[in-house]
């Protein structure tokens, strides 16, 4: 079974999600028949990480409400992120791009290590508020993960994984994906959402049996 993932580094739901399917997994017997592959999408592909704006200041603007009512908000996040064991630290976190990190990410998914990787950078946004648009932050992530930090670098400052990471955002937008996380199984069922890990569960189940009749 093929559970492809779209998501972005910056999406607090897009940790939480992947949380609760891992969750799934390791109730389902099948896990070690499932093949998980990250896909990319940026939330905000116009993001500018030299402003150095405040996530708060980001979300009080988009939604036209006071910096003290996004913090209300992010409080609420926090808490769903702690119920699976995960630490978010809103209060210094800012607004990034994430087109190099989802480079990164490409480049660490074809050695084997791409959802080590994507759960390495969004542990680095959400919990440490590390800046995603760093090169030397990308290059050490790789780095930890076993990759060659001079070769993680050396893509990071050309142009490698771009059209990749174009070209899945346009998948992405054919199959209908507007908002992220968007789980796809095996091309026929799809999660939208940091559903509960029941629903995880019920649908591993279900394609599997499916998988199985054919």
């Amino acid at each position: 079974m093929k559970i492809e993932i779209w998501s972005d580094y910056v999406c607090p739901f897009c940790y939480i999600g992947k949380k609760r399917l891992d969750a799934a997994l390791e109730k389902f017997e099948h896990r070690a028949e499932v093949e998980l592959k990250l896909r990319s999408f940026e939330l905000d592909p116009q993001a500018d990480s030299s402003l150095k704006q405040s996530t708060h200041s980001m979300l009080a603007e988009k939604y036209g409400m006071t910096v003290e009512k996004a913090r209300e908000m992010s409080t609420g996040i926090k808490q769903q992120a702690a119920a699976v064991g995960l630490e978010f630290n809103f209060d210094n976190m800012l607004v990034i791009n994430t087109f190099d990190a989802h480079r990164l990410a490409q480049f660490a998914e074809e050695r084997g290590k791409g959802v080590e990787v994507g759960e390495m950078l969004l542990n680095a946004y959400f919990t440490y508020n590390a800046d995603l648009a760093s090169y030397d932050v990308l290059a050490d992530i790789a780095e930890r993960a076993g990759l060659s930090r001079t070769e993680a670098l050396a893509v990071l400052e050309g142009h490698q994984y771009a059209d990749r990471v174009q070209a899945q955002e346009q998948e992405g937008s054919q199959l209908g994906i507007r908002g992220v996380p968007f789980f796809v199984f095996n091309r026929k069922y799809a999660v939208s959402g940091a559903q509960p890990t029941e629903v995880f569960l019920d649908t591993l189940n279900k394609v599997w049996q499916e998988s199985q009749a054919n």
